[in-house]
């Protein structure tokens, strides 16, 4: 049961269930890039903002950092203390 039984048996059971998993990560609290407390909520479609510092940043829509922007950072820090 969750947020995704509104679309009923239409949808089918595997499609529900990914949906649920997405909208449970995506309105639980995740870790602000500058406070670093876990403070940071969806605005709307990739856009989020951190309750605390007020910080408002884009990232994934699901998401506040999607699995190709932690490969770039990776990469850039990695260039970065090589030079």
């Amino acid at each position: 049961m969750g947020s995704a039984n509104r679309f009923g048996v239409k949808a089918g059971k595997g499609i529900r269930d990914r949906i649920n998993d997405i909208e449970k990560n995506m309105r639980k609290r995740h870790k602000c890039p500058r406070c670093h407390t876990r403070n940071v909520r969806r605005v709307s479609t990739g856009i989020w903002e951190c309750k605390k510092c007020g910080f408002k940043f884009a990232g994934g829509a699901y998401l506040p950092e999607t699995d190709s922007g932690k490969i770039v950072k990776r990469t850039i820090k990695r260039v970065t203390e090589s030079v």
